[in-house]
């Protein structure tokens, strides 16, 4: 085999196991489950996850948000009678159902 060939493959056979995170986006998605805004998919920078916020009053959720997001973390808090749920995952679309 040719020696360049050698020394290249392994660099292909490590870009092909890395492959991107996917997350879903929603800017805006309503308690029907339907998404009004924002609709499609993100492709994970360095940093980041997927993020799924979830806002709820008297325990029924209101609306969500989906995105990728740097520095990621769970969260939940509550704010003027609304309940908000911040939910960080590392799979593909895993926010979609978070």
């Amino acid at each position: 085999m040719d020696k360049h060939f050698l020394l290249v493959f392994p660099l292909f056979c490590f870009t092909a196991a890395v492959t991107p995170l996917r997350c879903v986006t929603c800017h805006l998605r309503t308690q029907t489950d339907r998404c009004r805004r924002g609709f499609g998919v993100c492709v994970a920078q360095i940093h980041e996850t997927c993020l799924s916020l979830k806002i709820f009053q008297d325990n029924i959720l209101q609306l969500s948000y989906m995105v990728c997001q740097r520095f990621c973390r769970d969260l939940t808090f509550d704010l003027n009678n609304r309940t908000y749920v911040h939910k960080c995952c590392n799979s593909n679309y895993c926010n979609f159902i978070v």
